[in-house]
């Protein structure tokens, strides 16, 4: 997993990739070295201008939708980057994904990078594209997702948790209050209001967090409510903490990751 320590990208992708990888060589954090996913992060514009360099690669990508095509292909574009090019995003997930209502609340896709071949796509995911929608994509390069997940910011899931509870999420914030090793909240930025969310890892956590750090929490948002996490997860929590958390977060959202690993969005 490439760190892009908060580099942005460059019109030149394939340097920032580069220099990503030297640091990486030299990194000292605990979460990159055990708990890094094997996806690369990338923007669109990393995708568009080095294409070639990440066929057949997986990558995930954050980005706000931009188009929706058909029930199982949308258009994405970064928009810090003016003028940016779309790139066509192939839902192969195998599951249904309802695009935000909201089209300022970004998505989260991963899966590898492709040029664009609609005979290909129709014969090895059976999804019947109309190749008439497709023929300005036809070999330009798209992203065939494995998966696709709401990627709201944490003020967001704290403010209104009732449009998020039970779905799968791609959060990124800031690590601020760490309780033990398998809880902290994370802040996206102080400005955007909302109390800040609770993070719960289950089981033995892969590496550890730390404060400060900018990071992705893929998992389901669940309301703090101690008697069901305890059943449904291993949390290995002493009785103080548990008791401390159930005052504080007792009935408000609590995001239960899967993965916690360093964030590629720039700060």
């Amino acid at each position: 997993m490439i760190n892009f320590l908060q580099t942005k990208w460059s019109s030149k992708g394939a340097i920032a990739l580069a220099i990503s990888a030297m640091l990486l060589g030299a990194c000292t954090n605990d979460l990159d070295q055990q708990a890094a996913v094997p996806e690369t992060n990338v923007t669109t514009e990393e995708v568009a201008d080095n294409t070639n360099q990440l066929i057949g690669k997986t990558v995930t990508i954050r980005s706000t939708p931009v188009n929706k095509l058909g029930p199982s292909t949308f258009t994405i574009a970064d928009k810090q980057f003016f003028g940016s090019e779309s790139i066509l995003v192939v839902n192969a997930s195998g599951k249904t994904f309802t695009l935000p209502t909201d089209p300022n609340t970004p998505i989260q896709a991963t899966g590898p990078v492709s040029k664009f071949v609609i005979a290909d796509i129709n014969r090895d995911y059976n999804l019947g594209l109309d190749p008439n929608l497709y023929k300005e994509y036809e070999t330009k390069p798209a992203i065939i997702a494995q998966s696709i997940a709401l990627a709201p910011k944490p003020g967001e899931l704290t403010t209104n948790p009732q449009l998020y509870y039970g779905k799968n999420l791609a959060v990124t914030g800031e690590v601020e209050n760490i309780r033990n090793a398998n809880s902290f909240t994370l802040d996206e930025d102080k400005l955007f209001g909302g109390q800040d969310l609770l993070v719960i890892r289950a089981g033995t956590p892969k590496g550890t967090v730390n404060e400060g750090e900018k990071v992705a929490v893929t998992g389901v948002l669940r309301p703090f409510v101690i008697a069901d996490l305890e059943r449904d997860y291993d949390l290995k929590w002493d009785l103080t903490l548990q008791k401390q958390l159930e005052v504080e977060y007792k009935n408000k959202p609590v995001l239960v990751a899967t993965e916690v690993y360093p964030s590629a969005i720039p700060q």
